[in-house]
């Protein structure tokens, strides 16, 4: 009898163990969790938009001090393998999911991700001060971007061989051509402005968040680093520079989108900053970077300035 009361009494006691072991990990579990305005969160965005993040974070650690967004800013492919690769819930890129992206995480994951247009951005042409082509139409741009302009003899300068910047030119302006063989990559936005600055012959592509100067009100003041070129788009009479206006309106042409991707199976930070950037405080941000906001109600009207 002693002994079997010893064996019930073991193994009272190993079920206890093991169920405060269990509610310990649970409780473990539950304080890794983060929540929409607490936590500590690290995401991945696209370094043509550091300047525009950096902000946003500020204002949202303003409105919810729990809440700690780590950025690490990398080239658009190293954001979209740190999402495959789960270090990474929440990136800011150029561009949303495609099929095959999509379909890993449905059938591989079992998650749905989902992402969001949040703005729409625009690719700047900048030429040193003492360069004479800053007007340029788009069938100049292609000669310039595909090598074929052999009017001038450019130096093409871009941030990095690996950028959503080069993406988008070999996409959607070359049409899959090479860019020129002496074209070279400066690693860092503010390595291409300073590259121009420095060279007559350089021509820069660079987000357009880069030269802006954040504290204009207006949106309407560039660098004064560097000059940026006017473009004619297809179609269009009109040169102009990438303004929110006419990025809005589509008369600019190297347009493109700014994207949140998401893979969050629960409601936590990265749901919370994400929405945060598409609410009218985030897409205030955005207008001071010069980007259009695709979540406010934007109304143009004409104005004649006297």
């Amino acid at each position: 009898m002693g002994i079997l009361n010893l064996t019930k009494t073991v193994a009272a006691c190993m079920i206890a163990m093991i169920a405060m072991a269990a509610c310990n990990g649970n409780k473990k579990g539950k304080q890794k969790l983060d929540t929409p305005t607490e936590g500590t969160i690290r995401i991945s965005v696209d370094e043509t938009y550091q300047p525009l993040i950096e902000a946003e974070i500020k204002v949202f650690q303003s409105l919810y001090p729990k809440a700690h967004v780590i950025a690490e800013y990398k080239p658009e492919s190293e954001c979209f393998k740190d999402l495959l690769d789960d270090s990474s819930r929440l990136i800011i890129v150029t561009r949303e999911f495609n099929q095959q992206e999509k379909d890993y995480f449905n059938q591989q994951i079992k998650i749905k991700p989902r992402s969001l247009l949040l703005a729409w951005d625009a690719l700047a042409l900048i030429v040193n001060h003492s360069n004479p082509d800053s007007i340029l139409t788009m069938d100049q741009v292609r000669g310039i971007m595909d090598g074929t302009d052999t009017e001038r003899k450019w130096q093409l300068v871009f941030d990095n061989a690996n950028s959503s910047t080069v993406r988008y030119i070999k996409d959607s302006i070359n049409k899959g051509k090479a860019l020129p063989a002496n074209t070279m990559a400066a690693k860092t936005n503010p390595e291409v402005v300073d590259y121009v600055t420095k060279n007559k012959d350089a021509i820069g592509v660079i987000g357009v968040s880069w030269i802006s100067d954040p504290n204009d009100s207006l949106s309407l003041a560039f660098t004064n680093d560097v000059t940026v070129a006017k473009l004619r788009a297809d179609g269009y009479s009109e040169f102009v520079r990438p303004y929110q206006a006419y990025i809005g309106i589509g008369s600019y042409p190297l347009k493109r989108g700014f994207f949140y991707c998401l893979r969050e199976p629960y409601s936590g930070l990265g749901s919370g900053f994400a929405t945060f950037l598409g609410s009218y405080e985030g897409q205030l941000v955005i207008k001071q970077f010069r980007l259009f906001p695709a979540r406010l109600n934007v109304v143009f009207r004409e104005a004649n300035l006297k």
